[in-house]
C-alpha cells in the first residue's frame, strides 16, 4: 500500500470513529464512545509519529508536530472527542494534498518507444538485419526512406538528406554529404543510403538524450509545503502559550484547548486546496500543471529560456516571397510546379502540393520525372519541361534576371529556403520558404515581462544567423544559438543558478532541457511525447500565449494560497488567546477550527472562481511573417 492508500485509509479510520462514538450513547454505550474515539486516533498518532521521525532524520521539521502534540494530548487527557476531530482535520489534509498533487511520473516511454530497434548491416554483398545493440563501430548499415538512424555514423554516399528536427528542432531537411557525421534519432528524409556506424548505440545521441532527461529528473528537488516553513516558529510558539496558560491557571485542560486550537489545519488545508483550484482553472485555459508543485514553482519563476522552432517560430516551411516573369501567372507557375512535386520525396513538395489545392486549381500527373540529389527536380507536365530546385541546377551561370534581383538579394540578408524554377528552359519563378514567426509569440513575450519576467532568452540547435532574425525581431535578452541537447542543458542550468528559470519547448530535443530547467513548460499540442513527459506543465493548445495565461495563473493562486495560510494563523492565534483564559474547551476549540477551515477553504476556492487570464492580442505592428531559416534548396 503507497501512502496515498495510507491516507485514505488513516482519514476512513478517524471519520467511521467519530460517526460511531456519536452514535454509541444511542447503544447506551456512553463509556464505550470514549474508547472508540481513543482507538480512531492512536493509529493515526502512531503513523504521524513515525512520518515525523523519518523527517527529522532527514533534516525535515513540519508544523505536524503541532496536530501529533495536540491528540496525544487529548486522549491522554480524557478528551478523546477532540483528538478524533484533530485526527480527521489531519488526515482530510493529507488526503487533499495527495490529490493536489497527482500523479507527475516522468517515465520514458515514449522516448524508448520511439528509439530503433533493428538496423541493416552489409555484411559482403547480403543484407542482414541486426539488434541495434548489435551494431558494432564500423559496421556499413543501410538506412531506408523514412527510417530513423539507429546509431550514430559517418555518410558513405555522396548525399543524403535528413530530418534533423527531432535533435536540432529544425523542422527543415538538410543535406549531407560524404563524411559527414550523422547522429541517432535523426530520420532519413530521402532515399536509402548508406554510412559507417561511429558509435554503439548505448554511446549514440539519441541515447544520450535518454540519460539526460532521467538525470535531469532525479535531480529534482521535491516539493516542500508551504506550511512547514511556519513550524520553525510556530511549534515551539504554540507549546510555550500551552505551557503558560496551563502554569498560570493550574488548569491543564486550558493548555489542551490552546494545542488543539492552534492545530495547523490551516496550513495544511489552505495550500492544497488553492493549488487544486489553480490546476483546475489552468486545465480550463488548455494549460496542464502537473500538480501543485509545478504551480508554485512556476509562480516563482523570473527567467524564460524559450526554444525557437516550433515554440516561438511556426516549426515548419511556409511560403513567404513569390516572383514570376512577366509571361507567366503566379498561380500557374505554382499549379506547375505543385503539379511535378508530387513525384518528390522532399519535405516542402507536400507544403507546395497543400498550398495549391487550397487555391482550388488542379494538379496533372508528371512525367519523365528526375530527381537531382541534393538539388532539385525536373520532369514533364501538361507537355512543358519544368525544373525546380538550387540555383546553379536551374540557372547555372547565367545571371538572374532584372524582375527578380530584389527578391534573391532578399534571400541573402533573409533566412529563407530558395528555389528557382524554369519552365520549357526559361527562368520563370522564384520562391522562398520558410518558418515563420508565430503571430502571438510578441504580445505574449510582451505580456511575460509585464507579468514579473524579468529575463527571455532563446537557446537554439539552429544556426546564428536564423536565431539572430528572430531575437532582434522579439526583442530578446539574448538568444544563443547551434546549441546540442546537452548544451541546451547547460545553458539552462546557468540561467537557473542565477534566479528561478522556465524552460519552453516541444521537441524530443528539448526534453533534457525541461527535464533540468526549475519549470519545464511543452507545447504539447504538436510537441513530441517526449517533451510533454519531461515537463511540469504542458500546453495543450497550440498557442505560446498561453504560457502567459500559465504564469499568471500560478502567480494568482500562489498569492491566495499564502493569504488563507495568513488568515488561518491569524484567526487561530485569536483563539488561542482566548482558549489560554478558558473560555474555549478543547471539543469547542476544535469545532472552532472546522470553522477556520471552511473560511480558510472558501478563500482559497477562489484560485478556481477568479478572473480568467487575459490571452494576449498579437500587436498588429508585429504580424510579421518575417522568415528565419536561411540554405540554398537541396534535395
Amino acid at each position: 500500500m503507497n501512502e496515498r492508500n495510507f491516507h485514505l485509509a488513516f482519514l476512513t479510520i478517524a471519520v467511521v470513529g467519530l460517526i460511531a462514538g456519536l452514535l454509541a450513547p444511542l447503544m447506551h454505550w456512553q463509556a464505550e464512545a470514549n474508547l472508540i474515539w481513543s482507538v480512531a486516533t492512536v493509529p493515526i498518532i502512531v503513523a504521524l509519529a513515525v512520518s515525523i521521525i523519518r523527517d527529522f532524520l532527514i533534516g525535515r521539521v513540519g508544523v505536524d508536530a503541532i496536530a501529533l502534540v495536540s491528540m496525544v494530548a487529548a486522549v491522554a487527557m480524557g478528551q478523546p472527542l477532540a483528538g478524533v476531530v484533530v485526527a480527521i482535520m489531519y488526515t482530510g489534509g493529507n488526503v487533499l494534498e495527495d490529490y493536489a498533487r497527482g500523479k507527475a511520473e516522468r517515465d520514458l516511454k515514449s522516448l524508448r518507444d520511439r528509439t530503433p530497434r533493428v538496423a541493416h548491416k552489409w555484411i559482403g554483398e547480403e543484407l542482414v538485419d541486426i539488434g541495434v545493440d548489435d551494431v558494432a563501430i564500423g559496421d556499413e548499415l543501410l538506412v531506408r526512406a523514412g527510417e530513423l538512424l539507429p546509431v550514430d555514423g559517418y555518410l558513405i554516399e555522396a548525399h543524403a538528406s535528413i530530418d534533423e528536427s527531432a535533435v536540432t528542432g529544425e523542422p527543415l531537411p538538410v543535406t549531407r554529404g560524404s563524411g559527414d557525421l550523422l547522429r541517432s534519432g535523426t530520420v532519413n528524409a530521402g532515399e536509402a543510403f548508406r554510412f559507417r556506424a561511429s558509435a554503439a548505440a548505448s554511446q549514440s545521441t539519441y541515447a544520450g538524450i535518454i540519460r539526460m532527461v532521467e538525470a535531469a529528473q532525479t535531480a529534482k528537488s521535491p516539493f516542500i509545503r508551504i506550511a512547514d516553513r511556519f513550524a520553525l516558529f510556530l511549534l515551539p510558539f504554540t507549546l510555550i502559550v500551552a505551557g503558560a496558560a496551563w502554569w498560570l491557571s493550574g488548569d491543564k485542560i486550558r493548555a489542551l484547548a490552546v494545542l488543539v486550537v492552534a492545530t495547523p489545519c490551516p496550513l495544511i488545508l489552505a495550500a492544497p486546496v488553492a493549488f487544486i483550484s489553480g490546476v483546475s482553472r489552468a486545465a480550463r485555459e488548455g494549460v496542464l500543471m502537473k500538480g501543485s508543485a509545478a504551480l508554485e514553482a512556476l509562480a516563482q519563476v523570473r527567467t524564460a529560456i524559450f526554444d525557437k522552432t516550433g515554440t516561438l517560430t511556426e516549426g515548419g516551411a511556409r511560403l513567404t516571397t513569390f516572383e514570376t516573369a512577366s509571361d507567366i501567372e503566379p498561380d500557374e507557375a505554382l499549379r506547375l510546379l505543385a503539379s511535378l512535386e508530387q513525384a518528390s520525396h522532399h519535405v516542402l513538395g507536400e507544403t507546395l502540393i497543400e498550398l495549391v489545392r487550397s487555391k482550388g486549381l488542379a494538379l496533372s500527373h508528371p512525367t519523365n520525372v528526375r530527381e537531382f540529389r541534393g538539388s532539385g527536380i525536373e520532369g514533364v507536365v501538361e507537355g512543358r519541361h519544368i525544373r525546380a530546385g538550387s540555383r546553379t541546377l536551374v540557372l547555372g551561370d547565367t545571371p538572374v534576371p532584372s524582375w527578380a534581383n530584389a527578391a534573391v538579394a532578399s534571400a541573402n540578408d533573409r533566412s529563407a529556403l530558395a528555389i528557382y524554377v524554369s519552365i520549357d528552359g526559361r527562368f520563370s519563378a522564384f520562391i522562398l520558404m520558410a518558418d515563420a514567426i508565430r503571430k502571438d509569440a510578441p504580445a505574449a513575450l510582451k505580456h511575460l515581462r509585464a507579468a514579473g519576467i524579468s529575463r527571455i532568452i532563446m537557446v537554439t540547435g539552429d544556426d546564428a544567423k536564423a536565431a539572430n532574425v528572430v531575437a532582434a525581431t522579439l526583442k530578446l535578452d539574448d538568444a544563443l544559438s547551434d546549441r546540442t541537447p546537452a548544451e541546451k542543458v547547460a545553458a539552462v542550468e546557468a540561467e537557473q543558478a542565477r534566479q528561478p528559470t522556465m524552460m519552453i519547448g516541444d521537441g524530443i530535443n528539448d526534453a533534457p532541457a525541461l527535464a533540468a530547467a526549475g519549470v519545464g513548460v511543452a507545447m504539447g499540442a504538436r510537441g513530441a511525447t517526449a517533451s510533454s513527459e519531461a515537463a511540469d506543465v504542458v500546453i495543450l493548445v497550440d498557442r505560446v500565449d498561453r504560457v502567459v495565461d500559465a504564469f499568471t495563473i500560478s502567480l494568482r493562486t500562489r498569492r491566495i494560497a499564502i493569504q488563507s495560510i495568513v488568515v488561518g494563523l491569524a484567526l487561530s492565534a485569536i483563539a488561542m488567546i482566548f482558549a489560554a483564559f478558558g473560555y474555549i474547551t478543547p471539543v469547542a476549540g476544535a469545532l472552532l477550527q472546522e470553522v477556520i477551515d471552511i473560511a480558510v477553504i472558501l478563500n482559497a476556492l477562489r484560485a478556481l472562481q477568479g478572473p480568467g487570464p487575459k490571452t494576449p492580442t498579437p500587436d498588429a505592428a508585429l504580424r510579421l511573417e518575417e522568415p528565419v531559416r536561411a540554405q540554398s534548396v537541396e534535395r
